[in-house]
């Protein structure tokens, strides 16, 4: 684990820790994860459109969130697209989900490992005093952030704040995502750490004066900007970095 690198940072000062999920707290392959999410999502509109063309469009538009800068919330972005290219009403667009919810979503459990450390980790946060929100980027429904939550085993935790499609207006690496995450919880950069696998999406936070701890068994470095992190370590060396933070007992 190296030195932070952020001038005059205060650990004391800390007042939440925001935490990537697939990568950080979860064992889960999104290459694989997506394609077989977006295959059984398609045979619950497969009526409507066919599955190839559902889950083409899917993938075209999770792309498309990625990259959004105009600041509309994400679920709508969804409903749009979906209206516009396939035909799919929203309202008929929301109960073919909930189906899949109800049916199929417990089916891609198989493709998670839980993260034996996650609890304790995030339970170290809580202790001293720390606010927990998952930032997790937004380009899934809530009903598939809590799945995967419940799944890693740490789904019943008090979080300040989970992102999802629903509440999210942008997508990791745009720094919009990291400042409506700072108004959400009304705390300041100096005042929060990001923790997260990957140099661009969780890095960028860097972008908006968020020092970050890169956490690497299953390191993330994609083609594009990659960013500084302050720190780095497993998920071990996270946890004593974790317990220099903040104040026990005070929130």
């Amino acid at each position: 684990m190296v030195d932070g690198c952020v001038d005059h940072f205060d650990p004391a000062r800390v007042r939440a820790v925001l935490f990537d999920l697939d990568g950080t707290l979860l064992d889960v392959d999104m290459s694989r994860f997506i394609p077989v999410y977006l295959e059984r999502l398609a045979g619950h509109f497969s009526d409507l459109v066919a599955p190839e063309r559902f889950a083409r469009t899917m993938r075209r538009l999770i792309s498309a969130l990625l990259e959004a800068d105009d600041g509309r919330l994400n679920a709508l972005v969804v409903a749009e697209v979906l209206e516009q290219r396939l035909g799919i009403e929203p309202l008929v667009g929301a109960v073919r989900f909930r189906n899949f919810y109800a049916q199929s979503l417990a089916g891609l459990q198989s493709l998670v490992t839980p993260l034996p450390q996650a609890q304790e980790l995030l339970l170290t946060c809580l202790e001293r005093g720390m606010q927990v929100i998952i930032a997790t980027n937004p380009v899934f429904p809530r009903e598939v952030v809590a799945a995967r939550l419940e799944w890693a085993g740490i789904g019943a935790l008090p979080y300040a704040l989970v992102t999802a499609l629903e509440n999210s207006h942008y997508c990791k690496p745009h720094p919009g995502y990291f400042r409506q995450v700072l108004a959400e919880i009304g705390l300041s950069a100096a005042e929060v750490v990001m923790v997260g696998n990957d140099t661009e999406h969780d890095l960028a936070a860097r972008k908006v004066g968020i020092p970050t701890f890169l956490v690497d068994p299953w390191l993330i470095e994609r083609n594009g900007p990659h960013y500084s992190c302050d720190w780095r370590g497993d998920h071990t060396q996270l946890g004593i970095f974790l317990e220099t933070l903040g104040t026990p007992g005070k929130n």
